[in-house]
């Protein structure tokens, strides 16, 4: 009998690749999608590989009732826990619904799993954040942590309600800390798409300049589809439900990813891009780079492709993207 998991925000970056991971392995995928994606193709792209392989249904995060409905109906051997608002605000204004749609959306998948199929093995997407401004560099799995935005406090409070579930109840259930990580399939919204879509948009002539905050900014980014595979050796691990960081351990600049991005094309970022303060977070006094070798040494993850691979990929990705789009208009 095949294996069914259920993976929330499953349209998003992670959610699709891990999708892919679990079809290719014999699950059978079952997806949370908000009802607004389900009425919008653009919002599904992510999954064009998968899609008519994979069971979707539209339910709020929010709300108790539908995902405990959805869960006895499924009656998932494996829950991963993708799905989360993104946005990394310092300023605190969006506070009450990130933590509504990051802490309580987790808290009902706990609850409604340890009512209905206590054997269901979950997983929780934890983030960098959660160290926030760190003590030391690099972080692993004993670092104090120290969020600096609400985002990395929701983030936090997921992490501590599954670890109770695991702890109080018993649950095989597990937070894994990922830093930054991308493919051609990132979010517009994260800086590294803005980058790569901003280079691809002057190549094509559809844009002159591109605007950013902090280029000393240093970051651990890694490849989405490395991540996806750490979600499921953490399900799957034999030594039980322990929580991991996932990261390269190696840090770059918003400039080393700029001059990476710029230089595919023979062009000197120096020309294109614009600093804008209102871009800017608070200062770092120490760098969010993940030291991974807690889950190298016990399940044998690795990294498998180059910063400046992973670079490439996005900047050819949205090229060919914009020149698809333009031959459509045209």
């Amino acid at each position: 009998m095949k294996k069914k998991a259920i993976i929330t925000g499953i349209n998003g970056q992670d959610g699709s690749y891990l999708a892919e991971l679990l079809l290719a392995k014999g699950y059978e995928v079952h997806g949370i999608v908000r009802r607004s994606s389900l009425e919008n193709d653009k919002k599904l792209v992510n999954l064009k590989n998968s899609m008519d392989k994979i069971e979707l249904h539209h339910c709020s995060m929010e709300d108790h009732l539908s995902l405990y409905k959805l869960i006895s109906h499924i009656i998932p051997d494996e829950c991963y826990h993708l799905a989360a608002s993104s946005f990394v605000s310092y300023l605190f204004d969006d506070e009450l619904s990130i933590v509504n749609t990051n802490f309580n959306a987790t808290h009902y998948l706990l609850s409604s799993i340890k009512e209905l199929v206590p054997n269901c093995r979950f997983y929780f997407a934890g983030s960098s954040e959660m160290f926030g401004e760190p003590e030391t560099s690099p972080q692993d799995e004993e670092c104090r942590f120290n969020p600096r935005s609400i985002y990395g406090i929701s983030k936090l409070a997921s992490y501590y309600v599954t670890k109770n579930y695991r702890e109080q109840y018993g649950l095989y259930c597990c937070t894994g800390i990922t830093y930054n990580h991308e493919s051609p399939r990132r979010g517009h919204s994260f800086v590294t798409r803005k980058i790569t879509s901003g280079v691809a948009k002057i190549v094509m002539g559809k844009a002159r300049k591109l605007e950013l905050g902090n280029l000393d900014t240093v970051r651990d980014w890694g490849y989405a589809p490395d991540y996806a595979q750490a979600m499921w050796l953490m399900l799957n691990n034999p030594l039980g439900p322990k929580d991991y960081v996932i990261s390269t351990g190696i840090g770059h600049t918003v400039k080393n990813f700029l001059d990476v991005a710029f230089s595919l094309k023979g062009l000197d970022y120096r020309d294109y891009v614009e600093v804008n303060q209102k871009y800017f977070r608070p200062a770092e006094k120490k760098c969010l780079i993940g030291n991974s070798s807690l889950i190298k040494e016990e399940l044998g993850w690795m990294p498998t492709k180059k910063f400046e691979d992973i670079i490439t990929d996005m900047v050819l990705g949205d090229i060919d993207l914009l020149s698809n789009n333009v031959q459509e208009c045209g």
